[in-house]
């Protein structure tokens, strides 16, 4: 261990030298159009979109570089299986190595063995889907230094990309994840599910179908946190199949996609193109929201048909040992609605609601004996991924643009639920705002694309990595992203057939 902390050290002074250096002969100077804004390309006359991309590389190499960059963080989402799998079989052996502790050569340089396996924990750290954009962003981030200086890196990540939207989430999944919220929740929900006799079949009917249409108004991480939280305690608790373990989150992660599309303020999609483009709440409403609720009320009709039986066969947890849980006082869940909402109606003005949030925890602190725990740490994963993902997706418009603005309706629908796969849908319907002369039916067709793929990744939405968060102990080696495209895929057809047929 002390080698490889004498290398890195050394490689750090080198680097800091080498900068010191660049920066005292002047070398390097910040570029403040970096990246260069999609208007600002000389694209070709009456061009293809490969004529256009190709001029576009030709003007910024780095766009291709950047693109490539991005699609090796992607495909590492693909394989964090396979590293968790690495790390198991490498603290294998080092656990076996340690069983030979008697052996003087299994000892380091200070005649102890090391206790733990410094590369089992590093392939476990590459294994976790949230580490993974973040990463890639720091290897971004030394690309950009090696190709437009120091200060244009710094510049970047400092001044071009807003963290308003990750540093939100985190905040409103732990307001969310709170005791008394919670409850109410769970109450409010219990209402619907006291219908199916509280049975684990008609908790999963009831969250599946109410929980993400509270996107609509208080906001999609904060509908998904509840869901997933109140699907763990009354669903996967009893443990399912896993096909319809997958089935649930699923149709979860596109439930939670579209039910935020009843209103103009509370979905990150849909927010990027409401102002531009002079949508209201009731605009939201007729030419979206009907079809979010017909979507989800079908997609949920079709997965309880394909696992019926299952579902009635399961059996809610023995209330024996369950800890006897006091009463919350009103007035305590009260103050919790209050910074929900104050956190909800500043979520464009990150220095009052995390303001907000501090006032929060002191509150916490002095109801203690009425909460639980504060949980930071899921949250803050999710922001670091979130993140990462938005580091990487501001330097994607070069394509997508060009892309979006070839498209006639159908085939625009079809790319953006595809394209909302491998990209964040809030940067697609954002660049769409960007593609001049788009008609109310191909402002329609992009937004109700990229809502619909919502659901396909765990890249596709920002709330999903909070769910996945929330989920993944229920998963032998977590959420396969295949498997998750498999169960995700059903009930993503169905809604396009809700958008664009109903």
């Amino acid at each position: 261990m002390k080698k490889i902390l004498c290398c890195l050290i050394f490689v750090w002074i080198v680097a800091s030298g080498a900068v010191l250096q660049a920066e005292g002969n002047g070398q390097v100077e910040p570029t403040n159009d970096f990246p260069k804004d999609v208007a600002a390309y000389q694209d070709p006359a009456a061009a293809g979109v490969m004529d256009v991309l190709r001029s576009r590389i030709a003007e910024d190499p780095f766009n291709l570089v950047a693109t490539i960059v991005f699609a090796l963080a992607v495909v590492h989402t693909f394989m964090t299986a396979k590293f968790r799998h690495w790390a198991h079989v490498v603290e294998e052996r080092h656990a076996a190595k340690m069983r030979r502790r008697a052996d003087p050569t299994d000892h380091n340089e200070d005649g102890r063995a090391d206790e733990v396996s410094f590369w089992g924990h590093v392939l476990h750290y590459l294994g976790e889907v949230e580490a993974v954009f973040g990463t890639w962003a720091l290897i971004l981030f030394g690309v950009i230094f090696a190709q437009e200086g120091l200060d244009t890196a710094i510049f970047y990540f400092d001044d071009k990309v807003n963290f308003t939207e990750p540093t939100f989430v985190v905040i409103i999944m732990a307001l969310a994840s709170t005791r008394p919220v919670l409850k109410l929740s769970e109450q409010c929900l219990r209402v619907a599910a006291r219908l199916g006799r509280e049975t684990p079949m008609a908790w999963w009917l009831s969250i599946l179908t109410i929980a993400p249409l509270l996107g609509s108004f208080i906001t999609e991480p904060a509908a998904m946190t509840i869901a997933a939280l109140l699907l763990a305690k009354q669903f996967y608790s009893v443990n399912p199949s896993t096909k319809l373990k997958y089935a649930t989150i699923g149709l979860l992660f596109v439930n939670v996609s579209i039910g935020g599309t009843l209103t103009h303020f509370a979905a990150p999609p849909v927010l990027m193109v409401a102002g531009a483009w002079g949508w209201d709440m009731k605009y939201m409403f007729t030419h979206f929201g009907w079809h979010a609720i017909t979507g989800i009320m079908l997609s949920n009709t079709v997965y309880f048909l394909i696992f019926r039986k299952e579902l009635i066969a399961l059996q809610s947890a023995p209330s024996e040992g369950r800890e006897v849980e006091h009463p919350i006082p009103l007035w305590v869940t009260g103050v919790h609605l209050v910074f929900l909402a104050f956190t909800v109606w500043m979520a464009h003005h990150p220095v009052m609601f995390i303001g907000g949030f501090l006032f929060f925890l002191a509150f916490a602190q002095a109801t203690a004996h009425h909460q639980q725990r504060v949980e930071l740490r899921g949250p803050m994963l999710v922001g670091f991924f979130l993140a990462g993902l938005v580091i990487h997706g501001g330097l994607q418009a070069w394509w997508i643009q060009p892309v979006l603005g070839s498209l006639g309706e159908v085939p625009l629908f079809a790319g953006a639920t595809i394209l909302t796969a491998f990209n964040d849908n809030a940067l697609i319907t954002y660049l769409a705002t960007l593609v001049p002369g788009f008609s109310e039916e191909l402002k329609f067709a992009v937004v109700a694309g990229a809502v619909t793929g919502g659901g396909l990744t765990v890249i596709a939405n920002a709330p999903n990595p909070a769910g996945q968060s929330i989920l993944s102990r229920y998963f032998k080696g977590g959420v396969s992203p295949l498997g998750l495209l498999a169960a995700a895929l059903l009930p993503t057809l169905i809604v396009a057939f809700s958008f664009m047929v109903l």
